[in-house]
């Protein structure tokens, strides 16, 4: 099974679009593809018309589960979407308490890769949605993964909140003496606009090493397809975004298999 974490220290960046499109694809090619809502917002929760306030089984409980000392629940959690090979483990405001509480008990950070861990033969893919905020949520989400997605619109402020998460992920290394691949995507070019231009020449200035060699364009078919509460690439697979998707994930793809081909023969 493999998983993926999509995070940013800002907001409005196209984490749940990235998360729900890329898994959405990988559904269409025939793998059994799990969301993960992480963030207390629960906009990927939305995104498949699960209420936030009223579902009960949900990321929460696996933090419920293991702070009570009992084998996490997982599988009653899980959801089914319209989308087929398509699951959502949702997410409700509670998980706000989460952060709150902090390091709550011992092994608090590894609460969703252990859960995880328990339904690896059921899935293929794992993608995680995680909140803009650097706390006990986002430190499960990366623990959990083996690849961080870093979608990053092309304007100023978005860039700087790259910045932050960067800082981040380097202060991450560090301490654990680890690091982890990452890829930085661009996310809602408009190539009609100089801030978006320039803010795309500054992303392969600055980050040429992770940044992702094309941009996924501004493209009002993401917003109907979440009006409708299927992923893009399900409802208009020909659109200019659902191209782009997919070929940063052949690019993913191929990556992890170069990468599988290494450990091999290492």
């Amino acid at each position: 099974m493999k998983i993926w974490t999509v995070a940013n220290q800002k907001g409005g960046v196209g984490k749940t679009t990235t998360a729900v499109t890329l898994g959405g694809l990988l559904a269409d090619w025939g793998f059994r593809v799990l969301l993960v809502d992480l963030d207390p917002h629960g906009s990927l929760t939305s995104y498949f018309r699960i209420s936030p306030d009223q579902i009960e089984g949900s990321t929460y409980s696996l933090f419920q589960d293991a702070g009570g000392g009992q084998s996490p629940r997982i599988r009653a959690y899980i959801h089914p979407t319209a989308a087929g090979g398509l699951s959502v483990l949702p997410a409700t405001t509670a998980l706000a308490a989460v952060e709150r509480k902090g390091s709550g008990f011992d092994g608090m950070g590894l609460v969703v890769s252990r859960a995880l861990s328990g339904i690896a033969a059921e899935f293929d893919h794992v993608l995680i949605d995680s909140p803009p905020l650097l706390g006990v949520l986002m430190i499960n989400a990366l623990a959990a993964c083996k690849r961080l997605l870093v979608p990053v619109q092309t304007e100023f402020l978005a860039l700087k909140g790259l910045e932050r998460m960067v800082a981040t992920l380097h202060m991450i290394y560090k301490s654990r003496n680890k690091g982890l691949d990452y890829t930085i995507v661009p996310t809602m070019f408009d190539r009609r606009t100089s801030a978006s231009v320039q803010s795309l020449k500054t992303l392969r200035e600055q980050y040429r090493a992770q940044l992702w060699d094309s941009v996924i364009p501004i493209d009002t078919k993401l917003r109907d397809a979440s009006q409708e509460g299927l992923p893009a690439s399900v409802r208009y697979p020909d659109s200019r975004a659902v191209i782009a998707y997919r070929e940063l994930l052949n690019e993913l793809m191929k990556t992890e298999i170069l990468d599988e081909r290494k450990l091999i023969t290492a």
